[in-house]
């Protein structure tokens, strides 16, 4: 087999209407898949480890993913419509250079959610086998290589993987689910109604949704090669479903391990002392599920690397796409993520909450830029073209996006609340977070008040003449 049939072709470059292929209803399976796995454990513990209960926790996961998820769902169709990745449509909004601001912080996101897969997958290696030390070198490394190695191959391995996970992942979570709600003993105070604390119930939420917000920064790199005719509601809702319920289910399965066992322990080992508990040998099965989910999705945040790093690489000089390009990106992803990785002390659960606020305070500005400027302003209606096009209609700085994220960005600080920072508002409140609520209508309220002054209907002109005979160049680099 040739390169050009096991690996993807195709990176940052639009995918033509005769490349396009696939059903919609495969994007249920790729996020589900996404979040069936031991990092979105971890995302579930953090409630009870800050004191909260079982149902108050409970509460917060499901309306936290319903939250994050609903945003999230929405850049899905964005993928068929447009046939890019998610980042690169950035440029409309930025400007061909000020989309650099959002593809750092989206590198951040890449970077630092591998760095932590890495280090949870250590553990859950040294648990199911004591000869491998918790924080083993050998085992960060060739997790992030197998890892690696399936977002080499591409967009249709990726897809296929994913399909193939999310039926292990069911079968093993239904046993899971339905063995915990007979065999497992969780106290009483668990299930105190008058058990509410704020600050735990809001840092539960808020986790949530950022870990499922954060999906949008690469959601239509999984639904770009879908034919254009997928319509809005198809891909909202096979998005929104597989998000929500494998985000949801495996975060509550954290919960209950961690309320059922200890919040001190490590995130692989309260899950298997739990699965045990409902079925002897049960921890490792989940446990390995878990890895292999932790694999799957690493290798879509390194795909997802790999393009950011190819849309900065193009801004400084336009490039051909190949695949020896692509490989290169992955690699030095693969190299960032890693020397982290090693590097990690063990306060995994109390930086992996860090990050998780990091990437809300940041993703919320740009999920509400991004959606306002596709559903609202401009309406789909942009030049594949222009994108790439140095001097072209989208300009190098688009003050409208950079002044809303700014904005937007800068008002949720007095609502941070994070063990590095936490503001005013925040403190007067307890501690309780809820700049989110804040950062995304003022982001969205400044962008549309400072998109009033485009011409539209000339921009919609001038796109289509850009675009003219576009499909007919199928030209792809090897």
């Amino acid at each position: 087999m040739n390169n050009a049939s096991l690996m993807e072709k195709r990176s940052i470059d639009y995918v033509p209407l005769a490349e396009r292929h696939g059903k919609v209803w495969h994007l249920w399976t790729v996020w589900f898949s996404g979040d069936a796995h031991l990092a979105t454990l971890a995302v579930g513990v953090l409630g009870i480890t800050l004191g909260g209960n079982l149902l108050w926790t409970g509460i917060a996961v499901i309306a936290g993913c319903a939250l994050g998820t609903f945003f999230m769902a929405f850049h899905s169709t964005q993928g068929p419509r447009l046939g890019l990745p998610q980042m690169i449509q950035s440029r409309p909004q930025f400007g061909y250079t000020g989309a650099l601001l959002v593809w750092a912080v989206a590198l951040i996101a890449y970077i630092g959610f591998n760095a932590f897969n890495q280090v949870l997958a250590a553990q859950a290696l040294h648990q199911l086998s004591g000869s491998i030390a918790p924080a083993s070198p050998v085992a960060i490394i060739l997790f992030a290589a197998a890892a690696v190695a399936l977002a080499i191959v591409g967009y249709d391995k990726i897809h296929f993987a994913q399909r193939a996970f999310a039926y292990l992942m069911i079968a093993i979570l239904s046993v899971f689910s339905v063995g915990a709600l007979f065999r497992l003993e969780v106290p009483a105070v668990q299930w105190d109604l008058a058990g509410f604390k704020a600050v735990p119930f809001l840092a539960e939420l808020f986790a949530a949704a950022s870990y499922q917000l954060s999906w949008s920064i690469y959601v239509s790199d999984y639904s770009r090669y879908l034919p254009r005719d997928v319509g809005v509601r198809a891909s909202f809702w096979w998005t929104y479903l597989g998000a929500f319920i494998g985000g949801t289910w495996m975060m509550l399965v954290g919960t209950i391990a961690a309320a059922a066992t200890s919040p001190k322990l490590d995130v692989a080992a309260a899950m298997e002392r739990a699965a045990d508990a409902i079925i002897p040998g049960l921890g490792k099965v989940l446990l390995l599920g878990g890895l292999l989910g932790l694999v799957t999705v690493s290798a879509l945040n390194f795909y997802g690397a790999s393009l950011t790093l190819l849309s900065v690489a193009d801004t400084f000089r336009p490039l051909q796409c190949t695949v020896s390009k692509r490989i290169v990106s992955l690699l030095a992803a693969m190299l960032v993520s890693t020397g982290i990785a090693l590097s990690a002390s063990g306060e995994f659960i109390n930086r992996f909450a860090d990050l998780l606020a990091l990437l809300l305070y940041l993703f919320t500005p740009w999920t509400a830029i991004n959606l306002v400027d596709f559903y609202v302003v401009r309406k789909g209606h942009y030049s594949i073209r222009e994108i790439f096009n140095p001097d072209g209609m989208y300009g190098q700085w688009n003050w409208r996006g950079l002044l809303a994220y700014a904005v937007g960005f800068v008002a949720m600080i007095p609502f941070f609340s994070t063990g590095i920072y936490q503001g005013p508002i925040a403190r007067a409140l307890g501690g309780a977070d809820i700049a989110m609520l804040v950062g995304l209508p003022i982001a969205a309220l400044v962008y549309l008040a400072a998109c009033r002054s485009i011409d539209l209907e000339h921009e919609k002109t001038l796109a289509a003449r850009a675009d003219f005979g576009l499909d007919a160049d199928n030209r792809v680099g090897t």
